[in-house]
């Protein structure tokens, strides 16, 4: 049996009930506030809250340097609150800002890269304002709800209970909860055809577990394409991006708002032109979206990706749209540039790593080979801008910051910077 960690009581006892105002958000989406303790001030982290409110919380968690609090009530709201169209709002940890403005949403991202910029990388640089979406719900083509094989724990409970939502709940994270299930029989983010679908796929998976068909925990995938809403893993998906016609397989990545990407690919084949590059290396290239996206503008393309599977449909990818002025092959880990005839001085190069960033070995083959220019695309900004400090030191100048936001009513966002070769 685990032993239960024993509360850490300071500043403040277990459900400490406080009123503090909140003064700012984190990159996390939670609102910040500051109260009296001894002779200092001490933060309280408390989510679904907003700069300028003043609050009513109840402390759960306290930090070396902070404290985490549950919020009770809003004293003073903020001229921007509204209320959220998801009735799980605050319980459903998928979504952090369904209670603010749309137009605040997107203020408040450009200003969490700004700081990220200043304090992360230390440079104060003007970053654009944020590009919408052109939805602000029903935007999402792909959901991935998880359920647990075990019943929910209940008093009274037996194994001949039958299966319900209660008892065997299909969705996300409780908010604050690192394994606690929110029921989610409806998510105002995806698409409305997934929600349509989402039902059906909900029945079938009950019906599954109450015959025992399920060991262990697992994840539903329905993403939605031009074939309809599929939800085999293994499947192919179609997607159209403007002119470009892609497929992949279901399970691989893929950006998740179709409906903003055709400003997106465009703002990233612009700034990698831009530079007066003749060539382009997508270093991350998967299916081959920004690759292709961007080969008109360029003599030629080369996409390097680590999975053979992913290099097999960009290229199938090129055929099918008739570019031929690119390859892609799988590349080593350790010799990503190896066999890379283009001129550094000639080429830029688009990266889109996973949330973690580019790892050190990655950074070290790119300086080596020094392209002109690059374009750097993230879904996490405060990775983005902890490697910016090797560009920075590498030689490269900060040209533009452009975020865009793919994720609306939520903390995340997409950051594309662009770094020249001094």
């Amino acid at each position: 049996m685990v032993k239960k960690k024993k509360f850490n009581d300071h500043p403040f006892p277990y459900r400490t009930e406080l009123e503090l105002e909140i003064s700012t958000l984190t990159n996390l989406g939670v609102g910040l506030g500051r109260v009296q303790v001894g002779e200092g001030k001490w933060v309280v982290m408390v989510p679904f809250t907003l700069p300028g409110e003043k609050v009513k919380v109840r402390v759960y968690r306290n930090h070396k340097n902070f404290s985490e609090a549950d919020l009770l009530a809003v004293l003073t709201p903020s001229p921007h609150r509204i209320d959220p169209r998801c009735p799980l709002f605050g319980r459903c940890g998928g979504c952090q800002y369904q209670h603010l403005t749309y137009a605040e949403q997107l203020k408040w991202k450009r200003q969490q890269v700004e700081e990220l910029l200043k304090y992360m990388a230390g440079v104060e640089f003007a970053v654009n304002p944020v590009i919408g979406s052109p939805r602000e719900f029903g935007y999402r083509s792909k959901l991935t709800p998880h359920f647990s094989a075990q019943a929910r724990r209940r008093e009274g409970a037996t194994d001949q209970d039958p299966v319900t939502s209660e008892s065997h709940p299909i969705g996300f994270l409780k908010q604050s909860s690192r394994f606690e299930l929110v029921d989610v029989p409806h998510c105002d983010i995806a698409t409305p055809e997934i929600n349509a679908k989402l039902p059906e796929v909900r029945a079938k998976t009950h019906a599954r577990l109450a015959a025992g068909e399920y060991k262990r925990d697992s994840t539903l995938l329905l993403r939605h394409a031009q074939e309809g809403v599929i939800t085999d893993y293994d499947a192919v998906i179609h997607e159209k991006i403007g002119d470009l016609r892609l497929h992949f397989l279901a399970r691989d990545f893929f950006q998740n708002n179709p409906f903003i990407l055709p400003a997106f690919t465009g703002y990233v084949r612009e700034q990698a032109a831009g530079s007066g590059a003749r060539f382009l290396v997508d270093a991350y290239c998967g299916s081959g979206l920004f690759a292709l996206s961007c080969a008109p503008a360029f003599e030629r393309v080369s996409g390097i990706e680590l999975s053979e599977t992913s290099i097999k449909f960009a290229t199938e990818n090129a055929a099918a749209n008739g570019i031929t002025n690119t390859v892609f092959r799988a590349g080593d880990a350790a010799q990503i540039f190896a066999g890379l005839d283009f001129p550094p001085a000639d080429t830029a190069v688009v990266i889109d790593p996973p949330r973690k960033g580019c790892d050190e070995s990655f950074l070290s083959q790119l300086f080596a080979f020094g392209p002109r220019a690059v374009v750097y695309v993230s879904c996490d900004p405060a990775t983005q801008m902890r490697d910016l400090k090797g560009f920075l030191a590498a030689g490269y100048k900060l040209t533009a910051v452009q975020p865009f936001d793919l994720f609306p009513q939520t903390r995340h966002l997409e950051c594309v910077i662009t770094l020249v070769r001094s």
